[in-house]
Order: C-alpha cells, then sequence, then structure tokens
C-alpha cells in the first residue's frame, strides 16, 4: 500500500453513547483537519445511516472552540444508530450505496466510533472496500461503558461512567441509612454480558460506603442463594441492606432474572433483547420475604453514560488520544485496525496507557468478560485486584468549561457537506 494517500474522511458515531465519547472525535476531527493528507472532514449524522443516506457534516466548518469544547461533551454529537449491515453474501445494497458515497466526495480515511456492533459494522466495510478494490484506511475508534471490548485493557467511556457509579453508591450507601428503620436498596446497573460496570460499585465498598452485595451476569444467579444473602446481612447490619446488580444476570439455564416478572420480548437491530426492570422484578420478590421493610430499586439507566460532570480526566484524555492516533496511523498507512489500550506502569510503578493496534475482525462481536477469579467464591462480590485494575482509570476531575455556572457543551452548527465539484 502506498503510504501517501489523499482524500477526504468521513467520522461516525455509532451504539449507545458515553460521557466522553465525543473527546473521541475531537481528536479524530482536529488531527484530521490539521493534516495536509485530508482534504475535508465530513460527519456523518446517525451513524453509518448518515453515510447510506448521503446525510453529512462539513465539520471544517466549525467553529474551533465549539470543537474543543466537544472533549467536555456528553452523548453523540453525530448522533448515533444501531443499524446492522446485513452480510454482503444476503444483501449487498448497502455496501454499494457505501462506496458510491465513498467515490461521489472522494473518501479515503473512514473512522467508526463504537462498540463490539459498530467494530462488526467497521470491518464488513473495510473488508469490501478491500474486496472491490477501493483505496480507503478504515479506523475503529472503542468506546463502552461496558467495558467488553476485546483485545483492549480498557475502554474509553467505561471509567468515566465506573467514576459515576462509585460516586453516587457511596451517596446513596448513606441516604439509605438516615432513619433507624429497615431499609433494603437494590441499584440495577448497565452491563448484559459483562459485569464490569456494575462491578466499579465495589470501589464504593472499598471505601466503606458501598454496596454489601454485588451480582454480575459472568456466575449464574440463584434466587434462593440470593435471598439468603440478603437475609444474612439484614440480621447482621440491623435491616440495612445496600445491593447492586447488573441488567444481564441470568439464572442457570441462561434465563434473565429480569424475564422473572417482564415477558416483554423486545430487542434492536443487533437481535439484543432490550432490558431494564430487573430492580424491581427483584424488590417485588423480596416483598414476600421481608414484610414491613422498606424496598427501594433504583435504575441508574441513562444517568451513567451521560454524566460527564463525574467524569474521569483520565478517561477524557485516553479517549482523545484514541481518536488521535487513529488518524495519525491511517495516515501512515495502517488500515482495518481498532486502536487499543495496553497497561504499563514506569520506574515508579504508577499507571501508564500504551496504544496498540486490534485487528477489526478479532475486535468483531466478541465480549470480554470480568475475570472469574476477580470475583469471590460466592459470586457475590469483588476481591481487590478488580479495585487494583480499576482505581488508575478514574483518575483527575473534568476540567468542565461553566458559563453562568453551568456546563458549557459543544453547539455544532452541522453544516451539510456538498460533494467536491469535480466529482
Amino acid at each position: 500500500m502506498n503510504n501517501e494517500l489523499i482524500g477526504t474522511c468521513i467520522v461516525a458515531q455509532s451504539g449507545g453513547p458515553t460521557a466522553v465519547i465525543n473527546a473521541s472525535i475531537y481528536g479524530v476531527i482536529r488531527t484530521a483537519l490539521d493534516d495536509p493528507h485530508i482534504t475535508k472532514v465530513y460527519g456523518a449524522a446517525h451513524g453509518i445511516r448518515g453515510i447510506i443516506e448521503e446525510n453529512l457534516y462539513d465539520m471544517g466548518k466549525e467553529a474551533a472552540y465549539e470543537l474543543s469544547l466537544l472533549l467536555n461533551t456528553p452523548s453523540s454529537a453525530l448522533g448515533s444508530s444501531r443499524y446492522r449491515l446485513k452480510d454482503i453474501e444476503e444483501d449487498d445494497s448497502d455496501y454499494k450505496k457505501i462506496l458510491e458515497i465513498f467515490q461521489k466526495y472522494d473518501v479515503r480515511y473512514f473512522f467508526y466510533n463504537g462498540g463490539n456492533d459498530s467494530m462488526d459494522t467497521c470491518n464488513k466495510i473495510s473488508k469490501y472496500m478491500q474486496h472491490v478494490g477501493y483505496e480507503c484506511r478504515i479506523m475503529g475508534v472503542p468506546k463502552t461503558i461496558d467495558n467488553d471490548l476485546y483485545g483492549t485493557d480498557h475502554s474509553p467511556g467505561f471509567p468515566s461512567a465506573a467514576r459515576y457509579i462509585i460516586s453516587t453508591c457511596m451517596e446513596l450507601y448513606l441516604d439509605a441509612r438516615v432513619y433507624d428503620t429497615p431499609m433494603i436498596c437494590i441499584v440495577e446497573i448497565m452491563g448484559r454480558h459483562a459485569g464490569w460496570l456494575t462491578a466499579s460499585a465495589a470501589a464504593a465498598t472499598y471505601t466503606g460506603f458501598g454496596p454489601d452485595l454485588i451480582y454480575l451476569p459472568e456466575t449464574d444467579f440463584d434466587l434462593d442463594s440470593f435471598i439468603a444473602d440478603v437475609k444474612e446481612v439484614y440480621d447482621d447490619n440491623n435491616g440495612k441492606v445496600f445491593i447492586a446488580v447488573s441488567e444481564g444476570i441470568h439464572d442457570k439455564t441462561g434465563k434473565l432474572i429480569s424475564e422473572y416478572g417482564n415477558n416483554d420480548e423486545l430487542v434492536d437491530a443487533f437481535g439484543h433483547k432490550q432490558l431494564g426492570g430487573l430492580a424491581a422484578t427483584l424488590v417485588s420478590i423480596l416483598k414476600d420475604h421481608f414484610h414491613g421493610t422498606k424496598i427501594r430499586g433504583i435504575e441508574f439507566s441513562l444517568l451513567q453514560r451521560c454524566a460527564s460532570h463525574a467524569a474521569s480526566q483520565t478517561d477524557i484524555e485516553e479517549s482523545y488520544e484514541a481518536g488521535r492516533i487513529a488518524v495519525e496511523y491511517a495516515v501512515h498507512g495502517i488500515t482495518d485496525k481498532m486502536v487499543g489500550f495496553r497497561r504499563k506502569t514506569d520506574e515508579d510503578g504508577n499507571y501508564k496507557c500504551e496504544i496498540k493496534l486490534i485487528d477489526l475482525e478479532a475486535c468483531a462481536n466478541t465480549e470480554k468478560k470480568v475475570p472469574r477469579e476477580w470475583i469471590n467464591s460466592e459470586g457475590n462480590g469483588l476481591r481487590k485486584p478488580y479495585i487494583d485494575y480499576l482505581l488508575p482509570l478514574i483518575q483527575g476531575d473534568p476540567k468542565i468549561p461553566l458559563q453562568n455556572g453551568l456546563p458549557r457543551f459543544a453547539n455544532l452548527k452541522k453544516i451539510k457537506a456538498k460533494p467536491p465539484r469535480n466529482k
């Protein structure tokens, strides 16, 4: 491959947003705008759909200051989607449309910012472009609060969501102990198949202000054992019990515990069941065993992925770096990779993050789970190695620009792009 490749680039976001996902696209956009090999920088509206529907923004027409505010702006500034590309053997119409748009806008660089399913989309497009012989350097820029991307030590977005969960659990712990009456509090935390995010609540426990019991989808959930666990803590703590549960916990047959009280079978484009309602289900179950006790269920829901005020500055900086380095590698001839992180320590034993590249095909639809040895033998708590893994990632307060005492978020103009005149 000739390293000297001149053309435009497209950046897009996909899947669930995070508090720092825009830091990554700012890394892409700022670096691409400054690189002489890239003639135009386009942002696709709502992920891959923006390319298929030719709904592109000219990012070069945005004010530099507004773009810089993306570092601390939550959600997906370009818009997201969960659109699924079919396998090319099944239907190649979307691929042909993407190629048409790439040719029309002279796109030679494509950066896709997302999680497991997004890396699958990125991989499919990359392989198709190679198959038809269209030179376009394609890089995956990782994000996911679930922290389940294969090959990388951690994923951008996870540390900030974890930091929100830890601090919120510490606050809830104190609030739930205000009165001199029994109280069981259950918090439901995101995590379909991997419990990294729910496990972060253990950092609050290690401070002395966190959940007594934590359940992850990495182990089968047994209802009888759960009730016995709660009763033991209830008796030992004068009726005070604090529980953290991952939305994806399941019994030994694989049935989701949330389905015990909800038969809703709604799924997204990738076939994932839409979860939620687990805390309410467990509250209903426990009420039959703890009569007269106040039992409260709390679902963190979207709050855990959009709380930019609680973001980790380490996460912000690493997220930006993932976007920046993706562009630099692509310009130097690299393609068909996802940017990942490798954990290192310096001579003083301090945490250090290094960049690594991972094959897109290896990342696509492969989930990384919490190691079983980091979960206690009872399956209701975390061991210290998990805490040691997590703490370096959540350091640093975000440097949030304020206006009238409130966060100043990016306000992009989103000017529609026009194809080059010679096209």
